[in-house]
């Protein structure tokens, strides 16, 4: 493993007037939101991690600079998710790679930090592909295909030094409130961070899917969807059934969201996108056909779907109207088209046409900025938010 970044910031505000001056041999104190080796910024850091079809073929990208800085090391990529700072890569080799890719937000509730420091790859885990994750503030949870979930260290992580804290079982594992939500046998416990069971608070059958709003996390079942609550240290869940309990190969397997907002898009096999409001708690489906990308950018705003012509629609989540659409990407579609939503624009990769498009969803689907990489960006996650 590589060793933690050196280089530290140091941002004192001196005070004037009255105040008292510290003495020279007293120690200087640690500035407010201090971390070591990044930089504090007075704005969201947003970045993307792109990765090709071939090997070493791996870039960030500084969306507010436009500069394409390489990851070196990375043998070819299948598949890409992130956690809003880390990226982790599946390879051809059913590795897990984990990128740091040094843009991430701290929200302490009534102010939020934003940091950037130089991206990094942190190793690879053992697992077998696909791999589900889903992290927090202090644990991210990486589960394999055989059912294995992995709980690893959010603190050693940041420091460069992935350590696992725990290892069970389980359909769907989400960190939430300071445990983590597993859907284990039928049943949803609520587990320690250290991977120990605690007290059952619902069921949830063929659990698949989950996501963490506001309101609660929210993992996909046979039935609908179950959102489990927190208050005051004690967990408790609300159903959220299906209008009409669809067939296997139409349910919602996958969530997509704006991180922390409350609307949710799935796609529904081939009848189109499933939209989950769950402050209303009710469910309506988009008769769009099938869907290659979907996402929802939040409470008020659009649904954007990515269809197979290269389309890019955007549907008001509440009556389903569409709003507007465009032709975006180039056909035949090829790599794995994705639309990643922060609070003022959305993103596609169009690994056909070689390039990144930044999209305006409340202006009509404006094409705001286009990003040619110099190579074919097949997979795509956002960070820095």
């Amino acid at each position: 493993m590589r060793a933690p970044l050196a280089a530290a910031l140091a941002g004192l505000v001196l005070l004037t007037g009255c105040a008292r001056q510290p003495r020279p041999d007293e120690p200087t104190p640690t500035p407010h939101g201090y971390v070591a080796g990044a930089e504090e910024m007075p704005e969201p850091q947003s970045r993307l991690l792109l990765a090709g079809d071939r090997a070493g073929a791996v870039h960030v990208l500084d969306l507010l600079t436009g500069k394409v800085s390489p990851v070196a090391g990375i043998e070819q990529v299948e598949n890409v998710t992130g956690d809003g700072r880390f990226a982790y890569l599946t390879t051809a080799t059913g590795a897990l790679r984990v990128v740091d890719t040094g843009a991430w937000t701290v929200d302490h509730g009534d102010h939020v930090h934003y940091y950037r420091a130089a991206a990094r790859g942190l190793g690879a885990l053992r697992g077998r592909p696909p791999y589900t994750i889903h992290g927090d503030a202090t644990v991210t949870a990486v589960r394999s295909s055989d059912g294995t979930v992995t709980l690893l260290d959010r603190a050693r992580m940041e420091k460069g030094e992935p350590a696992e804290t725990g290892r069970f079982t389980a359909a769907v594992a989400v960190p939430y409130a300071e445990h983590v939500v597993a859907a284990v046998g039928g049943e949803v416990r609520i587990m320690t961070r250290d991977g120990e069971p605690g007290r059952v608070v619902g069921e949830c059958e063929d659990a698949a899917g989950a996501a963490v709003t506001r309101r609660g996390a929210v993992l996909g079942c046979a039935h609908g969807a179950l959102l489990v609550t927190e208050e005051d240290g004690r967990f408790d869940s609300v159903r959220i059934p299906y209008p009409r309990v669809p067939s296997a190969g139409r349910r919602a397997r996958e969530f997509r969201h704006r991180p922390g907002s409350t609307i949710l898009a799935a796609k529904a096999g081939d009848a189109g996108v499933w939209v989950l409001d769950v402050t209303a708690r009710t469910w309506r489906r988009l008769t769009t056909g099938p869907a290659v990308a979907v996402n929802a950018a939040g409470d008020g705003m659009p649904v954007l779907v990515l269809t197979r012509e290269g389309v890019l629609h955007a549907y008001e989540p509440g009556s389903g109207e569409e709003r507007a659409r465009t032709e975006l990407l180039r056909t035949p579609l090829t790599g794995a088209p994705t639309i990643e939503v922060d609070t003022a624009r959305a993103y596609v990769n169009d690994p056909a046409g070689g390039t990144v498009h930044e999209i305006d969803y409340n202006d009509g689907l404006r094409r705001a900025r286009t990003f040619e990489p110099g190579f074919a960006p097949a997979h795509m996650t956002e960070t820095g938010r």
